[in-house]
């Protein structure tokens, strides 16, 4: 379906606060064409050296088309709530409350014998080995607290390889309940949320309730809130922008604190997604979250003194994407308009019906490269395999991983589709193949610890 608006309804469904300098209004036309291009619903604030220089509101509060977007509704921002749980965790530990190479064991006496070889730092930078026990990461509170207490093993010696899942943010909530004495949301609201001013975060509220942007699909349709587990936070782009600021100052915890936290398994994320360092000093940070067709980013060049706040209801991967246009224009360099994510518009037909799905992808290479975005083919099919293997179609996953590896691809990104076979195939408890496969990752790219861990363990459990 397509999905062009109409020029006489952009002052209907954008409003826009910015100045009347060439960049701002760069920034504007590249949101404005961005909108109509179907890739970005949703608010953005951008800022340089703590002056807002544009802020706006694009496109629709739900996927009903009746509502605009406005400044002060909330969002879901995935992934970046893990930001709070981790910051939570520091600010205990400057208090002398933990340590992190504190085992876990140590707060939750009840938990299998693996807990004494889990370490908080390992939950912080999701080295635990605690495995996925959904696919689809949408178990309940009452549902982890169960799967862990039954767990016999970790799915790896704990520090050697990395798994992103929410079983080490659920771990780090209840730590922070057991010490404080608080529930988690008042633990936060008190020392995170109520210092930084967030007077319009919520933890816990409703997706649908009153003030929310409904997340919708590229047809339209509303998404249903698949996570079942609880903390997750719901603010504006004003109140996410207020805490960055405050939290890259070290106003909330030292800067070493941040530092420790900011650390990452190679290949994988810290508890603050990505930093970059130099001399010991943060000149970079970025995060990118998304859940059930919310998406939002955070982005902040300390040297230049940007900062860029994302958000939207209607994911379409492409806030990376703008982020850097947005810099480029800051820059006065040339830039490019984002196309639509190939990805988004192939995996849930390829889910559906996995050769038909194929086709279509075939369909839209050959004809429509004008409209959709394959500068980065490898990313989406790896993307597509990873969205299949999430629900279990291993099998297909395996296919669409072996598509990904395309020969002009970069090393990392051939050697990572090897080791998504490599976890598939282990999946099906085919060991063997599984085995081939994490060491054509090393081969490919010796800097691939994740599956040199992986490996490791499996030879070890051989």
């Amino acid at each position: 379906m397509k999905r062009i608006f109409p020029f006489l309804m952009l002052l209907f469904i954008t409003s826009a606060l910015h100045a009347g300098d060439p960049q701002s209004r760069k920034i504007d036309s590249l949101m404005q064409v961005s909108m109509q291009r179907g890739v970005f619903n949703g608010n953005i604030l951008v800022a340089r050296h703590g002056k807002i220089i544009y802020q706006a509101s694009l496109g629709f509060a739900d996927g009903s088309r009746t509502k605009k977007l406005n400044p002060d509704l909330s969002f879901d921002i995935g992934s970046i709530c893990k930001e709070f749980n981790g910051t939570g965790i520091m600010i205990l530990k400057e208090r002398g409350l933990l340590s992190l190479d504190d085992p876990i064991s140590k707060f939750f006496p009840a938990l299998p014998a693996w807990a004494a070889k889990v370490k908080v730092r390992h939950l912080l930078n999701y080295t635990s080995g605690i495995p996925l026990f959904s696919p689809t990461a949408a178990d309940s509170d009452q549902e982890m607290l169960k799967n862990l207490m039954e767990l016999k093993e970790l799915s790896f010696e704990s520090g050697t390889a990395y798994i992103y899942n929410h079983y080490n943010v659920y771990l780090q909530m209840r730590m922070i309940e057991k010490i404080s004495g608080q529930s988690y949301a008042d633990f936060v609201t008190k020392n995170i949320l109520i210092p930084c001013k967030m007077s319009h975060s919520k933890l816990n509220y409703p997706t649908n309730g009153p003030g929310m942007a409904i997340a919708f699909n590229n047809d339209f349709q509303t998404t249903r809130y698949a996570q079942e587990m609880t903390g997750w936070l719901r603010l504006p782009v004003r109140d996410l922008y207020q805490y960055i600021t405050k939290l890259e100052s070290y106003s909330l915890i030292s800067k070493e604190s941040f530092r420790e936290l900011a650390e990452n398994f190679p290949g994988g994320e810290s508890s603050l997604g990505s930093t970059g360092f130099e001399n010991g000093e943060l000149t970079w940070h970025q995060h990118q979250g998304s859940n059930s067709n919310y998406e939002a980013l955070v982005y902040s060049d300390l040297k230049s003194g940007v900062r860029i706040v994302m958000m939207t209801n209607n994911q379409n991967f492409k806030v990376h994407a703008l982020k850097s246009a947005i810099l480029s224009i800051l820059k006065d360099e040339p830039f490019t308009i984002p196309k639509r994510s190939v990805y988004l518009d192939i995996r849930d037909k390829i889910l559906a019906d996995h050769e038909k799905g194929l086709q279509f992808f075939s369909a839209l290479k050959a004809d429509h490269q004008d409209q959709y975005d394959f500068s980065f083919e490898t990313g989406d099919l790896i993307s597509t395999g990873k969205y299949l293997q999430r629900r279990n179609k291993l099998e297909e996953a395996i296919s669409l991983f072996h598509l990904a590896i395309l020969p002009e691809a970069k090393p990392a990104d051939l050697s990572y589709g090897y080791e998504l076979i490599g976890e598939s195939y282990l999946k099906l408890d085919k060991k063997q193949e599984a085995a081939i496969y994490f060491k054509k990752a090393i081969a490919t790219d010796p800097g691939n610890k994740n599956a040199a861990g992986l490996l490791n363990t499996l030879s070890g459990a051989r």
